[in-house]
């Protein structure tokens, strides 16, 4: 039989049936066991061509067999046979012989298909979230950053608004502690000696020359004598 997405199947058809009427089952049909036959063929064909193969082979059968004793009955009622369909079998259903092997190869890949497509769903359902995380997380990075440079700028403005109003009340005081500070910040790491000038600050430099580094650069701010005459 060919089905409504133009494949071909074979189908066994089993059918089960009783007399209820035995005047109009004598008398109305002259072979009403070829007359059941002949409409039950007649019937399934009709129903099988408006079916997918696929439902009519892979077991889901229940559809095509309750449509047939439904529709063969009504048949059977206009012939008049007396006869009531007690139970309708698909027993069979499946492609030709001569196409079965490509038939389950398509079958086959089909599966194949439905398999690759929930393996690539399931990726998308585990990497979707994943990404839409990290994503986030990103972000709240960046916010993070944001505030800590715009703040940092902040305080940054905010003391040397600071240092300026300091300036602006006592301007030699603050340049000569700004110009201590910095210095400090310069001279602190350094290895440097320096020897003062003043002759009356009372203090007789001591210089420990054998317990100083010998890279350590020596700066002597004192003026050298005129005369060095028997300096040896």
């Amino acid at each position: 039989m060919l089905t409504g997405d133009e494949n071909i199947v074979d189908v066994n058809l089993t059918i089960v049936w009783r007399i209820e009427n035995a005047k109009d089952y004598v008398f109305n049909m002259q072979s009403p066991d070829e007359t059941v036959n002949v409409a039950a063929q007649s019937v399934l064909r009709e129903i099988v061509g408006q079916s997918q193969m696929l439902p009519i082979i892979s077991g889901d059968r229940g559809k095509v067999e309750d449509e047939t004793k439904e529709e063969l009955q009504k048949v059977l009622n206009e012939f008049g046979a007396g006869i009531r369909i007690v139970r309708v079998k698909l027993q069979k259903a499946d492609p030709p012989k001569q196409v079965v092997d490509a038939f389950n190869e398509v079958q086959r890949a089909k599966a194949d298909m439905e398999r690759f497509k929930n393996e690539a769903e399931a990726y998308r359902n585990e990497i979707l979230p994943k990404s839409r995380g990290e994503a986030a997380q990103r972000l709240q990075n960046a916010e993070a950053y944001k505030q800590a440079i715009v703040a940092k700028a902040k305080g940054e403005a905010e003391r040397f608004n600071s240092v300026y109003n300091a300036y602006k009340k006592g301007q030699e005081v603050t340049a000569k502690r700004m110009y201590l500070e910095t210095m400090e910040d310069v001279l602190q790491n350094n290895n440097k000696v320096i020897l003062g000038t003043d002759k009356n600050s009372g203090v007789v430099p001591y210089l420990p020359l054998d317990q100083l580094h010998r890279s350590r650069p020596i700066i002597n701010l004192q003026p050298a004598p005129a005369k060095a005459e028997g300096v040896r």
